[in-house]
């Protein structure tokens, strides 16, 4: 589990807040482009890599199946081996506490003729992998894993055959390990989804020359791949961004832009459902980079109604849901979550760490095994809180803080780093 003994406190804010934010690349986009272009020809320079220690543990896998890697701030530019280009690691491939690295980069590993052994830190370790071991061994591939089903995984690769596969779960990082072992099978490889996910596995995919062909709940690539080298632009992040319009949102008067956001549809639930929820937000400067819709952010400050959050779209918003359970809690009607078992098998169980540091600052809550309900017009108190090592709980209750009667204490600070290195600074330079 990722963790620091650092703590931080958060201020009251004292006035509404202002300014104008460029946010670090997505991290989902971020690990896409860094290991498509590792399995490409030619070398890719991939500008605005996203900061998180999250992707950075892509980069380390990759560089330890043989691809030079150099990076120059948040330029990398990656020397493409092509599909079968990767060498056996000597050691044991480290992912730290990154569920996407695993599970996405098992789909290439899969398609290779060594074998692979993959695991991370003491949260990955409790993160469940059966979701992509059982499709990936449907396709040819031999894995075993901790328990049959934690990590680390060891994975033998070899000659693939195409699969029509049918998700249980809607899970992006399942479609994406799927389509991306097909780029290795000969014949064409289908993923079917009970619900819409993030789609920029398949998006990416185009931009390195791959014919992808999607539809309503499916997504078809075929093998052989060729992927060709390309000079890449990475948006900002709109998870990141999703702390920085609730806290505008939360803090009456504010009135902020975040500039360069990734307005991917498939992720634009999380602004459709502030818009529901009484958040003026305003998009502007829209455009396309590498296939990605892309757009400036305008955020202000007001009344805020609440919602409920249910069927698909829990599985759309399921990393915002930790910080819209602040504004739910100061909201009028409240916030309902439901269909959210997903929550438990994060980096923590977020529904539990959640209640346990909303209950500490006074915020009265009910926990279901899929979800939770928050009644509205509730007031956060000053407390000590802890992040449990979960990247989004520290950054959630840093916004929290804003609108806290006192101040608010963040122990193992330091996970915000996961995904969001520069957080803390950003959060201050906002409220100041």
């Amino acid at each position: 589990m990722t963790t620091s003994i650092t703590a931080e406190t958060i201020h009251p804010a004292q006035k509404p807040l202002e300014g104008s934010l460029r946010l670090p690349g997505d991290k989902s986009i971020s690990h896409r482009y860094g290991m498509l272009a590792a399995i490409a020809e030619g070398t890719s320079v991939i500008h605005n890599y996203s900061s998180g220690a999250d992707c950075h543990s892509t980069l380390g896998c990759l560089r330890s199946l043989g691809v030079e890697i150099t990076e120059d701030r948040r330029d990398v530019t990656i020397a493409g081996r092509g599909l079968h280009g990767l060498t056996e690691s000597a050691a044991q491939l480290d992912a730290g506490n990154s569920g996407s690295t695993i599970r996405m980069l098992s789909g290439i590993l899969a398609g290779q003729r060594f074998t692979t052994r993959i695991g991370g830190d003491e949260s990955l370790a409790k993160r469940p992998m059966l979701r992509v071991m059982t499709p990936l061994a449907q396709m040819g591939a031999t894995l075993s894993a901790r328990d049959d089903k934690f990590p680390p995984l060891s994975i033998r690769g070899g000659e693939l055959r195409p699969l029509d596969y049918d998700m249980p779960v809607a899970s992006a990082q399942v479609k994406s390990c799927v389509l991306l072992a097909g780029l290795y099978a000969h014949g064409t490889t289908t993923v079917r989804e009970p619900a819409r996910t993030r789609d920029h596995t398949e998006v990416a995919l185009r931009e390195f020359g791959v014919e992808v062909e999607a539809g309503r709940g499916y997504a078809k690539v075929r093998g052989p791949a060729r992927l060709e080298a390309r000079e890449l632009s990475v948006p900002g992040d709109l998870s990141s961004a999703a702390f920085f319009l609730v806290a505008a949102a939360i803090v009456p008067g504010s009135n902020v832009i975040l500039q360069g956001v990734g307005l991917n549809p498939t992720r634009a639930s999380l602004i459709d459902f502030l818009v529901s929820a009484g958040v003026e937000i305003r998009v502007l400067n829209m455009g396309m980079k590498n296939g990605e819709p892309v757009g400036d952010l305008l955020v202000r400050g007001g009344a805020l109604k609440g919602g409920v959050i249910e069927k698909q779209w829990s599985a759309a918003l399921i990393d915002e849901i930790p910080v819209l359970a602040i504004l739910g809690a100061l909201s009028e009607e409240g916030l309902t979550v439901r269909d959210a078992a997903e929550l438990r098998v994060k980096e923590t169980d977020r529904i539990e760490t959640m209640a346990s540091n909303l209950r500490r600052m006074g915020i009265q809550i009910e926990t279901a095994p899929d979800g939770f309900h928050l009644p509205g017009k509730q007031t956060f108190g000053p407390a000590e809180i802890d992040s449990f090592g979960d990247h989004r709980i520290a950054m959630a209750f840093a916004v929290a803080g804003l609108r806290a009667s006192g101040p608010v204490v963040i122990q193992n600070a330091g996970a915000a780093s996961v995904s969001f290195p520069e957080f803390w600074d950003t959060l201050r330079g906002l409220a100041a």
